[in-house]
């Protein structure tokens, strides 16, 4: 013992654990004078508002989802791994194969997707596979908001879309995202919720002219369509579409042509719907009586101080005309004749009044603002006046039509567009409410129920006599566009664009519809193919809101139903519509001995047999159709 304390190694060990000491002492002198390390608070966690129609049918709830990334330098056997998983993740064998193959021949790279949102479904059966199979260090998850859309492609471009990173890219989902999703305050800690926005379209009525729509495409065989319907006196948007549309659950795949929103931000040339507003101007202006006829020798003529020689075709020699019979027959020389007696400054003022050549300021992004030309563009001509009244060299969108015909259906007020009936809390709370907005009065009422009288007159005798519904008033002005040839410019000479706008009841409006469809094939005529899309839609229109008409049956269904009552259906002595219903709505009448109830697919019910308004009799059998 007394050899190995020896005098040299008592030095060393004191010299080691002096050191030692000293670099103790100086550690913790640092960590004493240093600042105190910040606790990162966790964010709280945001749950996204929902988009529902105007009676609380989901259309965009919040759900999670899941994406699997793997690390093949960590999968021995990849063969064995691809057989294992494919039937959970539904994906080929060599789908699989195909991705871990790819990662490994790229230099410095350990990580790929191999499957992204995935449903809670998928991911908990894929998650128990690769756990039991040993696969954990070569696969990860990564847990990411997401959304369900529940009726795919319904109204889709108005809906919108959400990206992975949880943000809105489109439509509502993009323009609400504050609202839908609000960012954390600094040091707020507790959970927030987002509001929940109600669309003003219905989204049972939405289906039925969507379905009316496509089939009214695949007839023209066009290349898109473009439908909006509104409340006349609130401005609110009661359907809106635009086709080709998008699935939103498989937005990745869509098209550039089913993601754009049309109604909003593509602006054409209207033809003669755009006569309605030029003829409303002028005799606006007193410049022309009622009962004051024009001669139509098929083309107008005029040459100016300047020289410049104005020529414009009409379709036919009219003969004398009023302007009713202008508007009825789609005049272009008796438009351009009446058009010609205002000064221009005033003529494109009123025009701007209307709400041409501006943007309308509805709840999306990305509108456009048109195109209305004025005497110091460089395109302005001796012949712009006259042209633009006849709806060329004048570029609009489907919203601004609907807003200035809301100018005709109020009297001489225009109304404020919305796409929003309201927003809630995520109690239920209301935090906004949609209020009517009309703006200064831009024509007389005495003017707006004249040419509501004239747009009437065309669906009893003029040439939208096929949009006239015999049992309701309507109004209707039709439209035939050639559209622009973007390679070789000027005008396409197989390419048009057809519309028709129409409002209805005359002597009271409570809808405006305007349907466009854009390079239909083989007759390309407004008067021939959107017209009969319009009665079609009026109909349908009329019918489910229970709008009173001539030959109505005794029964009428306001068609307004609120998906998210759980009270269920009752039965009186007739049945009532079930469209829109869900199964456990449905619950009653499958608890009753009495009834037979055939129940085929899934979702809401679209169809019924017998139909509503029969009277319940004992053993009744009812068929009932749901998507």
């Amino acid at each position: 013992m007394n050899g190995f304390f020896s005098k040299w190694r008592i030095i060393v060990f004191s010299i080691l654990s002096g050191l030692m000491t000293a670099t103790l002492l100086i550690r913790f002198a640092r960590l004493s004078a240093s600042q105190p390390e910040r606790i990162t608070q966790k964010a709280p966690a945001v749950e996204r508002g929902s988009i529902v129609d105007r009676n609380g049918k989901p259309l965009a709830v919040e759900t999670t989802f899941y994406h699997m990334g793997i690390n093949p330098h960590k999968i021995k056997n990849p063969e064995e791994f691809a057989k294992e998983i494919s039937p959970v993740l539904e994906m080929d064998q060599e789908e699989i194969l195909g991705i871990i193959r790819k990662t490994l021949e790229k230099k410095n790279s350990r990580f790929a997707y191999l499957k992204k949102k995935m449903p809670l479904a998928s991911y908990e059966a894929a998650k128990k596979i690769t756990d039991q199979k040993q696969y954990r260090a070569a696969v990860s998850y990564d847990k990411i908001p997401g959304r369900i859309y529940p009726e795919n492609t319904l109204a889709s471009q108005l809906i919108g879309y959400m990206g992975d990173d949880g943000k809105g890219l489109a439509g509502i989902e993009y323009s609400m995202q504050p609202i839908l999703q609000p960012e954390p305050k600094a040091g707020e800690t507790k959970a927030i919720h987002g509001n929940n926005v109600y669309l003003s379209i219905d989204a049972n009525l939405q289906y039925k002219l969507e379905k009316i729509a496509r089939e009214a495409l695949e007839n023209t065989q066009g290349a898109n369509l473009m439908l909006l319907a509104a409340y006349a006196k609130t401005g609110e948007i009661l359907a809106y579409l635009s086709l080709p549309e998008a699935n939103l659950n498989d937005y990745g795949n869509a098209t550039i042509e089913e993601t754009i929103d049309r109604p909003a931000m593509t602006f054409f040339e209207p033809g003669s719907v755009f006569k309605v507003f030029s003829i409303a101007s002028a005799y606006d202006a007193g410049l022309f009586r009622q009962d004051e006829s024009f001669y139509c020798d098929a083309v107008f003529e005029k040459v100016m101080s300047s020289g410049e020689r104005v020529h414009i075709n009409c379709l036919s020699k009219h003969g004398y005309l009023t302007a009713r019979g202008a508007l009825e027959q789609s005049c272009n020389d008796v438009t351009a004749q009446i058009t010609d007696r205002m000064d221009t400054d005033a003529f494109l003022a009123k025009l701007r009044q209307f709400g041409f050549g501006q943007k309308t300021g509805v709840q999306l992004p990305g509108e456009s603002a048109g195109m209305l030309p004025g005497r110091s563009s460089r395109f302005w001509s001796a012949r712009s006046k006259m042209t633009i009244s006849i709806g060329q060299e004048v570029a609009v969108t489907a919203l601004q039509v609907i807003q200035a015909a809301t100018v005709l259906a109020n009297g001489g007020h225009p109304v404020k567009l919305s796409v929003i009936s309201k927003i809630t809390d995520h109690e239920g709370n209301p935090v906004f409410q949609h209020q009517v907005e009309k703006k200064p009065q831009v024509i007389s009422e005495e003017t707006a129920a004249y040419i509501l009288s004239c747009m009437q007159t065309g669906a009893e005798k003029g040439i939208g006599w096929r949009a006239a519904l015999g049992d309701i008033t309507i109004g209707v002005k039709t439209g035939t566009a050639q559209m622009a040839d973007n390679e070789h410019g000027g005008y396409s000479d197989t390419d048009f664009l057809s519309d028709v706008l129409a409002v209805f009841p005359v002597e009271d409006p409570e809808i405006i519809l305007y349907i466009v469809i854009q390079k239909s094939r083989g007759i390309n005529f407004a008067s021939r193919i959107v017209a009969p899309v319009i009665k079609d839609s009026a109909d349908a229109i009329i019918d489910h809101l229970g709008m009173s008409r001539g030959d109505a049956a005794s029964l009428a269904h306001s068609g307004r139903i609120s998906i998210s009552s759980t009270a269920g259906v009752k039965l009186g002595k007739v049945l009532p519509d079930f469209t829109g219903l869900s199964k456990r709505d449905l619950l009653p009448l499958l608890n009753r001995e009495d009834l037979k109830i055939n129940i085929y697919g899934n979702g809401w019910v679209t169809n019924q047999a017998p139909a509503p308004g029969t009277p319940v009799t004992e053993n009744m059998e009812i068929d009932i159709y749901m998507e």
